[in-house]
């Protein structure tokens, strides 16, 4: 399951947009360090494909992919030392896949700023010193770690020195360490180093209801320093959970939207981690899985089950475009959509597989 950090200064909208995206009842108010615990939330990705397998198979089941959203406590100065929840916050981050970072862009005179004023660049900074702080200072700390092993050649932790030297080079650059160039060397020692700054991070321009409709021309020049960047009304998120279906369509077309910040925060998420959606049909169940870009199909198997991996014959897979417009797979098999890929075949986006193993 896709985790998903949503991070900030206190006071921008984090616990509101949290309630909105899961429709649960997380504090929310208008005071520092509301959230103390992370509260935590499982949402079920839209996807408008899955509903039309689940016709077309006519499944028992359905079974949507799911994203899990974390709310965490604000940041402020001084975190990386432990100031207000800095500890906990910093410790909640490093659990989680990626980042969304909640930066206030509205101004409400009745919703205190902890700095006094709305400044999108400047918090955003603020943030991201402390995150580069508390890194450098754990990449300090594992190097001193590793003295001894070094003086006795250990080829391992040279390696991985190497690494964490460029690594502090460009924590003290004030870069973040998702910035370092890897080589393959690198790349065998990466996984023990856990760094905040190395976790891909999206920005979630909080705008208010009346920016909404200029928000693209708002965000211009913070996202030429910082992106990708998803400008949302939380305002306009969380009135839309009390409404229908219907309602909500209407609502959205008044503000010129065409989806629900949630359907767009999920988009850009998945395009921020190079992630797509394969599928799985039948009378039994129709399921969505999520699968890095660039998977060979043994890969996607193991999605489902370890041993569809390791005894991965071959994939009977269709584009879902093709079985959607034939209307069955008998009518893709006969007009020869329905193909077998081997072990190399690279998993699209929208693929119906059928995995056959030993």
């Amino acid at each position: 399951m896709l985790r998903v950090g949503i991070v900030g200064l206190p006071n921008v909208g984090k616990s509101t947009l949290f309630n909105a995206l899961t429709k649960q009842a997380a504090k929310a108010q208008n005071v520092p360090f509301t959230t103390i615990d992370p509260n935590i939330g499982i949402v079920a990705v839209p996807d408008k494909r899955l509903a039309r397998l689940t016709e077309i198979s006519e499944s028992e089941k359905i079974t949507p992919t799911t994203i899990e959203f974390v709310d965490i406590a604000g940041l402020v100065r001084g975190a990386h030392e432990g100031e207000g929840l800095g500890n906990k916050f910093l410790a909640n981050i490093r659990e989680v896949d990626a980042i969304v970072h909640v930066v206030r862009f509205f101004d409400n005179a009745d919703i205190i700023h902890v700095d006094s004023s709305v400044d999108p660049i400047r918090d955003v900074e603020t943030i991201n010193t402390e995150l580069a702080l508390a890194d450098l200072a754990t990449v300090q700390k594992m190097r001193a770690n590793l003295e001894k092993k070094i003086k006795g050649k250990d080829k391992e932790s040279l390696i991985l020195d190497t690494l964490l030297t460029k690594y502090e080079e460009l924590l003290s650059a004030g870069k973040p360490a998702r910035d370092v160039v890897l080589t393959e060397q690198d790349e065998e020692v990466q996984h023990m180093v856990h760094l905040l700054t190395a976790k891909p991070v999206l920005y979630l321009a909080n705008v208010s209801e009346s920016q909404i409709a200029s928000a693209d021309s708002l965000v211009k020049e913070f996202a030429k320093q910082h992106s990708p960047v998803l400008p949302i009304s939380v305002k306009i998120e969380q009135e839309l959970v009390e409404l229908s279906d219907e309602e909500r369509t209407t609502f959205l077309a008044e503000y010129g939207l065409h989806a629900t910040g949630l359907e767009r925060l999920i988009q850009a998420s998945y395009t921020l981690l190079n992630l797509i959606t394969f599928f799985t049909t039948g009378k039994q169940e129709s399921r969505a899985w999520t699968v890095q870009g660039g998977s060979k199909a043994p890969q996607a198997a193991g999605k489902i089950h370890s041993d569809f991996e390791r005894g991965f014959i071959r994939a009977e897979t269709v584009a879902y475009s093709d079985l959607d417009t034939l209307g069955s797979y008998a009518a893709a098999r006969s007009a020869g959509k329905v193909r077998d890929e081997g072990k190399e075949y690279v998993v699209k986006d929208g693929d119906v597989m059928l995995f056959k193993f030993n």
